[in-house]
């Protein structure tokens, strides 16, 4: 090895052990001193280079304190899984690889294990078995490129080619969404042209899952984004009724299953996936319920062929790599080999190991909502999944117990509104939760509501 890496590699491993070591006794969310110290940090461009040994110290020393403990057992803020032990060991390999995977002309190795890892997936999900794959930073791009299919296909029928015509004349598709729609969702309407609010919005039931009822008519220009796990209650849309509905008619359904979707592995949750696979596209992340680490996310099109039209590109210095090359899949060129560390994790954890981790973060959830009813709080969701919202007092009292939580450091969640009642919400998505940590976190609860509100 280069005794330059060799040496910094070796230093940086110390410092990431050294911190990792010390991740269950550290606040959740960073102390008032930690957060200052980042100033630390502004300091003016040296003239003259710092040795890297000097640079990783001072990186562990001011940055690891300030920084919230998302990797640990009791960060509950977004839906966000802690890394895997392995997945962060395929990471740093794959750094020390720098590979992009754009096509085989790049990186051999990065395409083969984006290929095995995305025919695993699609396995995974029972999805078609030529149903194409492509790695994102996350489900925000995930939705854009699933939802560009869409708009791809649609156009298509219409006898409009979108990609050389744009969008100026082109035949107007109806959007319909969920009113619980998820912001990246609207996000991504938004950066496709469709705009946020020319879109038909659909009425959701009391957990948050769109009515069937209440779908608007169906035709072949209609596009209807669909959810699997409401970002609040975890709720799931009646995917298979919408879209055996839309089959009819030549509809795209488009499903954001940012992270619900990994609950269609457990046996008591097949139900709410019935029909799932005959929906068009779908997004989801590998960097909440997979555990990987940032970022990951992951775009699957029933029709290979129509995500290849919506995103391929040619250039005489690449060479014809097939209909599947990764950059042709997805909207980046120049990426990290992020299929790597999905290709880890579903190796290491194997198909029971991933379904035993969806379900214990489902069993710690329902424990919250157990405790926190105990303890006085009103649980707002049916938690049929890993997400809890609750609420107590007025929304200045809420405030001030998640304030309270907060600075104890025990754990971390963060606020929401749910139809129209302020509440926090709880969301279990890391491998490193345990009954003891939830038990914890609930004395934690505990002690704030007293102290708030006597």
């Amino acid at each position: 090895m280069d005794t330059t890496y060799e040496r910094d590699l070796q230093h940086a491993a110390r410092l990431a052990q050294d911190y990792l070591a010390h991740v269950p006794d550290m606040p959740v969310f960073p102390s008032a001193e930690a957060l200052a110290g980042l100033s630390d940090f502004d300091e003016p461009m040296p003239t003259h280079g710092i040795s890297a040994e000097n640079t990783l110290d001072l990186l562990h020393r001011v940055g690891s304190p300030a920084t919230a403990v998302t990797t640990g057992s009791r960060y509950f803020g977004f839906v966000v899984g802690g890394a895997l032990p392995a997945t962060v060991a395929a990471n740093w390999i794959a750094t020390a690889w720098d590979q992009s995977p754009s096509s085989e002309m790049n990186s051999p190795t990065g395409v083969k294990l984006e290929s095995v890892a995305g025919s695993w997936l699609v396995d995974l999900f029972g999805l078609p078995e030529a149903t194409g794959v492509g790695m994102t930073t996350g489900a925000t791009m995930a939705n854009f490129t699933g939802l560009a299919a869409a708009r791809t296909a649609l156009l298509s029928r219409a006898g409009w080619n979108v990609e050389e015509q744009g969008l100026y004349g082109a035949p107007e598709i109806k959007v319909v969404v969920s009113e619980e729609v998820h912001v990246t969702v609207e996000k991504a309407l938004s950066m496709l042209g469709f705009g946020k609010h020319r879109v038909v919005r659909v009425p959701t039931d009391a957990n948050g899952a769109m009515i069937f009822d209440e779908l608007p008519e169906l035709d072949a220009l209609t596009l209807v984004c669909t959810q699997a796990g409401n970002v609040n209650t975890g709720a799931i849309d009646p995917i298979g009724e919408i879209a055996r509905e839309a089959e009819k008619v030549g509809a795209w359904v488009h499903v954001d299953g940012a992270f619900g979707i990994w609950a269609k592995l457990l046996e008591s949750h097949q139900h709410y996936f019935t029909g799932i696979e005959l929906a068009h596209s779908f997004a989801t992340d590998a960097h909440k319920w997979l555990n990987t680490p940032y970022d990951c996310g992951i775009v699957l099109c029933r029709d290979a062929s129509v995500l290849h039209q919506a995103m391929a590109t040619t250039a005489p210095y690449f060479r014809a790599d097939g209909q599947n090359a990764p950059k042709d899949m997805v909207p980046e060129f120049s990426r990290r080999a992020r299929g790597v560390e999905v290709w880890a994790a579903l190796r290491t954890l194997g198909r029971s190991g991933v379904a035993e981790m969806i379900e214990r973060c489902c069993a710690h959830a329902r424990r919250f909502a157990e405790g926190l009813r105990t303890i006085g709080f009103e649980v707002l969701n049916d938690v049929m999944l890993n997400q809890v919202v609750a609420t107590i007092g007025s929304a200045e009292e809420l405030a001030a117990i998640r304030a309270h939580v907060e600075a104890s450091g025990e754990c971390w969640f963060g606020p929401t509104v749910w139809k129209g009642r302020h509440a926090i919400r709880i969301s279990v998505s890391s491998w490193r939760t345990t009954e003891a940590d939830v038990d914890r976190s609930l004395k934690a609860i505990e002690a704030a509501k007293r102290a708030v509100l006597g």
